[in-house]
């Protein structure tokens, strides 16, 4: 029962983020924490104080208008006090020169009392580096910008 329920709150937190309400997943962050994304891009670096996650979400629908997340799984296992989570998604955007960008995103949250402790992003870097560069070449810069990152 428990992995259902933590199963439907993930759900409702993408569906969140898929309706612009990006801060619902930073509420959901614990006190101390720590999100990656991999990859040296305006989309990488490790992030760990709500600040800079509210910068990297606001630069992500900034580069992305309309990026959506759909959810193909999400795979739950421990128990409240540790909680590890997997979810594969595919995340799309339509770009500037018309292509519709798309990436398979892989995310591993670790929960401790209902708390995201850890979040790890993988997905395919050289994807999202065209996709950059895409967004880049029709004028906007922050797709060249420096990772967000608090180390």
């Amino acid at each position: 029962m428990y992995k259902l329920i933590v199963r439907s709150k993930v759900r409702e937190m993408f569906d969140q983020i898929n309706s612009g309400n990006f801060q619902s997943m930073v509420d959901k962050l614990a006190p101390s924490f720590n999100y990656r994304l991999h990859g040296d891009h305006a989309l990488g670096g490790r992030r760990t104080t709500r600040a800079s996650m509210i910068t990297w979400w606001n630069r992500v629908f900034d580069l992305f208008p309309g990026a959506q997340y759909e959810i193909h799984d999400i795979l739950v296992n421990g128990w409240p006090w540790r909680t590890r989570i997997a979810v594969r998604a595919l995340f799309y955007a339509d770009l500037p020169n018309g292509e519709r960008y798309e990436n398979t995103v892989f995310e591993f949250l670790t929960l401790s009392w209902g708390k995201v402790i850890e979040v790890e992003t993988v997905e395919d870097i050289q994807l999202l580096k065209r996709a950059l560069a895409i967004v880049a070449d029709a004028g906007n810069t922050d797709a060249l910008a420096a990772p967000i990152s608090d180390l």
